[in-house]
């Protein structure tokens, strides 16, 4: 008896799977909360040269400032990055020279209180900074993925599962005490390692306790949480309009999760695979239990079939040992590419559309309801088709965004909506198929 079929005749999504499907959820709020917070943390706000250095003015200018925000006074390049002062240009003549700002920069406060970029002055010369350590953050989600993939392998998906809600947790705090701006890099980076080791674990485990037959809906209901926490953090941002303490705020729910050491199980799958039969069959009656089955008397006479198939070690290199393997892992890598540069280029973009901040962020997180909605209605009629049109429709949304004027954010913000709709049901088509192309036993990323 495979392991599959026990699944099947202990019932593979019954009230066992559906509260291990709570625990794997929650998590995905505070996923959306990191993966979206820099776009309010990192904000550039309005900002121009201060003048003068003299404590005493410094009020007046910030005033001043507002009135320029407010369309009162054109703020050119040449009054945000250099300083307007009076300079001798030649011996017994006066003139003016565009000279670097010496004095600092006052920033607007009418939407942010204060961000990454109005503490550390991120702007001018300096703004390629900002952008660096966005860079710097997904290379950890990369990082982690490697990292989180290869212990839950050795380790077990439970135990990676809480190191890294726990490590996300702990680092995603510390980020709100950062003294300088290359420590707060360091620990983003930090936080970018922990949450593919959170999105990797949480998949697969809840896959690995669902039936064949209901893997679809279970992997792509996870994704609503997701959904949950991108609309839950445009409020909270709105409220919350210091860095410092909307960093805190969004870190500080993950020590509420501690109580996942007590119900959160580990893989049955695993286990058999580990050949720990005796943990794994305990696991699977827990299961049947709970499910009001009964766990079928064959299994104790056949545990060592559970899996099924040869004991041979697998790698990675086996994606790309034959060349049908290679062929579908070179498409899929591609497509990946493509999913993960459009979904967070669109996402991590929305400052730039021109629309209310906030409204815009509620709105990207709104949209990807009915995008994965969609997804479960039309994915079991075909996996191919589904995923090039929902690709074609995020691909043309973008090309059109592309030839709008800069002075039409209305039509812009709603290209990029229709953008982010395809690529967000594109996204939950790929996780789906990536994990039905690819053999378990060789998949990071896998899902069965």
């Amino acid at each position: 008896m495979h392991f599959d079929q026990i699944l099947s005749a202990i019932d593979g999504f019954g009230k066992y799977q559906k509260i291990l499907y709570v625990w794997i959820c929650l998590p995905q709020i505070l996923l959306a909360f990191h993966m979206m917070v820099s776009i309010f943390t990192g904000a550039t706000p309005p900002f121009r040269c201060r003048e003068t250095s003299s404590s005493p003015g410094a009020g007046n200018q910030t005033l001043l400032l507002s009135d320029a925000f407010a369309g009162n006074l054109s703020l050119s390049e040449h009054s945000t990055c250099f300083s307007s002062e009076a300079l001798p240009l030649l011996e017994g003549d006066n003139g003016t020279e565009r000279v670097p700002c010496g004095h600092g920069w006052v920033y607007s406060k009418e939407i942010f209180q204060s961000t990454t970029v109005t503490e550390w002055d991120l702007v001018c010369s300096k703004a390629g900074l900002n952008s660096l350590g966005s860079s710097v953050y997904m290379s950890g989600l990369l990082v982690g993925s490697v990292l989180f993939g290869a212990m839950a392998d050795r380790y077990g998906r439970r135990f990676v599962l809480l190191l890294s809600i726990a490590l996300q947790t702990v680092f995603g705090v510390a980020v709100a005490f950062a003294p300088n701006f290359p420590v707060y890099v360091i620990l983003r980076f930090a936080v970018g390692t922990t949450i593919s080791g959170v999105i990797i674990n949480a998949f697969i485990l809840g896959t690995e306790w669902t039936c064949t037959k209901r893997r679809m809906l279970a992997g792509i209901l996870t994704d609503y949480t997701f959904g949950l926490g991108y609309m839950l953090l445009a409020g909270v941002a709105y409220l919350i309009r210091d860095w410092r303490k909307l960093q805190l705020a969004i870190s500080a729910p993950g020590f509420l999760l501690i109580f996942y050491i007590r119900v959160l199980p580990q893989s049955a799958r695993w286990l058999l695979a580990k050949d720990r039969r005796e943990e794994a069959i305990a696991l699977l009656r827990k299961a049947a239990l709970v499910n009001g089955r009964v766990l079928p008397p064959a299994v104790q006479a056949e545990k060592w079939e559970f899996l099924g198939g040869s004991k041979r070690s697998h790698s990675p290199i086996d994606l790309v040992r034959t060349p049908q393997m290679r062929k579908r892992s070179v498409i899929l890598f591609y497509i990946w590419f493509v999913n993960v540069l459009v979904y967070y280029g669109l996402s991590l973009g929305v400052s730039r559309l021109g629309t209310d901040l906030y409204l815009t962020q509620f709105v990207f997180g709104l949209v990807e309801i009915p995008a994965r909605s969609l997804v479960l209605v039309v994915l079991p009629f075909s996996r191919r088709l589904t995923l090039s049109g929902f690709l074609a429709v995020g691909g043309l949304a973008c090309l059109l965004m592309l030839v709008v004027p800069a002075d039409h954010p209305n039509v812009l913000t709603g290209l990029a909506m229709v953008g982010k709709f395809g690529i967000t049901a594109s996204f939950a088509v790929i996780y789906v198929y990536t994990a039905e192309i690819f053999p378990t036993v060789a998949n990071r990323n896998r899902c069965v």
